[in-house]
């Protein structure tokens, strides 16, 4: 039964915001590919879409067009900004008990933007987050679509019986239409960008830190890609979910650019009152064979640079848990995460959220992490900018969602590209620590190339 959007109860009265009404319904439907329905949504709401699997696959959002856009505002901090912002719009939500929570999807970039040089994230503010006007969510067995609706209109009915034939149209499509195409798009041309400026910068880093004015400092560095045909946003994401079936698989749409990955890392999840997280640093390829593999990870376990690169990131989530959680726990020793290309050392850190403790104030507290920036994180961010040389945009930041309850989870967005029309930009980067070699660096980031790469229809041997 289709509800009345006038005349509504007391609850409307009570909003925070009595002038911005925030409506939300939900329906249950079957049958649905999660990229069809994304597919689905270029036809109607160009432009405007997201896409967010969790690594193990339990849950899928998909978001089409958007009901609200929050960005950050100059002068403020950006964490701070999104948050209140997102949670003067909660307080304006009217829904029933069926339906399901609307979720607020976006990232931030690295850094806040100092230069004015063009790069190729001009189109991307320092945070980007939307509520979808139409949501689906995959989770426990069950397809849910729901429409979001944000308006200061007293009379909205119009508008929501147009949305309800919009959103019947995307479910029809999204049932019907052909299967998403896996065929790769033809790579003409792959070219590193300033080679020589990340080998000397690393000598450079090098030198700083044996000097004592660091521990760690990661410098990343990228490639860029020209293909024949223009590469929809729906093939780059069906291809990097072939590719790496156990990482996070997230896309964000802002105008023609598409800003995509398969993260193995997670920043942080919050549910029920649980905060998680996971420590991932210190890395090495897989192996060729089983018994090459176990070699790796055991030389892996055993190596000194690496475990002191992960204890560094292990020291500070756990510093962040202590601070925001009413208790906590971690591993005592990493594990190994392995994915397709890489092995990780990996340890999981589990807490109880503290009372007054949300989503955001740990995606600000945790970002970045040592594994993505260095130690001490405020000395080697500054080194990043002096050294580097490189708009990260939203690679190695948070991507990630939350909903009105307060749950959420984020990802660190490595494994990632930038997409716009025939072109993409990779990024890669690695730490460097006191005994780091610059071509030893070199090398590990064309192993952290290899997933996007192979996702685009490239390779490592031309």
């Amino acid at each position: 039964m289709n509800r009345k959007f006038t005349d509504l109860p007391s609850r409307e009265k009570t909003a925070a915001m009595p002038h911005v009404r925030f409506f939300t319904e939900t329906i249950e439907a079957g049958g649905i590919s999660p990229l069809s329905f994304f597919e689905a949504g270029a036809f109607i709401h160009d432009s405007h879409r997201f896409y967010w699997e969790n690594a193990s696959k339990t849950m899928t959002l998909v978001g089409i067009g958007h009901a609200l856009t929050i960005t950050d505002e100059p002068g403020t901090d950006r964490f701070d900004t999104i948050e209140s912002k997102w949670k003067h719009y909660c307080d304006a939500l009217i829904k029933e008990d069926k339906d399901m929570d609307p979720v607020l999807f976006g990232g931030f970039s690295f850094e806040e933007k100092r230069s004015s040089t063009p790069s190729e994230w001009e189109n991307f503010p320092d945070a980007l987050f939307a509520v979808p006007t139409f949501q689906l969510k995959i989770e426990n067995g069950k397809t849910l679509v729901a429409i979001n609706l944000i308006s200061e209109e007293t009379e909205t009915v119009l508008q929501f019986e147009a949305l309800r034939k919009q959103r019947d149209q995307l479910i029809h499509m999204a049932q019907v239409q052909e299967s998403v195409s896996t065929e790769k798009p033809l790579l003409l041309s792959m070219k590193e960008l300033s080679k020589g400026h990340y080998l000397k910068a690393v000598q450079r880093i090098t030198e700083k830190i044996q000097m004592g004015e660091a521990e760690k400092v990661v410098i990343a560095r990228k490639l860029a890609l020209q293909f024949e045909q223009p590469i929809p946003p729906v093939a780059a994401l069906q291809s990097v979910a072939n590719e790496q079936r156990d990482s996070y698989n997230f896309g964000l749409e802002n105008g023609s650019q598409f800003f995509f990955g398969a993260t193995p890392e997670r920043l942080i999840e919050i549910k029920d009152g649980q905060a998680f997280s996971a420590c991932v640093a210190g890395s090495i390829k897989r192996g060729s064979s089983a018994d090459e593999d176990q070699q790796l990870g055991n030389e892996l376990l055993g190596d000194k640079k690496n475990r002191e690169e992960h204890q560094y990131v292990v020291d500070m989530i756990t510093g962040v848990f202590d601070l925001l959680c009413a208790s906590y726990t971690a591993a005592s020793r990493p594990k190994l995460m392995k994915v397709r290309d890489i092995q990780h050392l990996h340890t999981p850190v589990q807490g109880r959220l503290g009372a007054e403790s949300s989503i955001f104030q740990f995606v600000k507290a945790l970002h970045p992490t040592p594994a993505l920036g260095g130690f001490p994180t405020p000395i080697a961010r500054e080194l990043i900018r002096q050294e580097e040389n490189l708009d990260r945009g939203y690679y190695a930041a948070p991507v990630g969602w939350t909903d009105v309850s307060g749950n959420g989870e984020f990802a660190v967005a490595i494994r990632s590209a930038l997409l716009e029309q025939k072109n993409a930009w990779l990024y890669a980067g690695g730490g460097i620590v006191a005994d780091s070699d610059p071509t030893q660096e070199y090398e590990e980031t064309w192993v952290k190339f290899r997933p996007m790469l192979r996702a685009l229809g490239g390779s490592l041997n031309g």
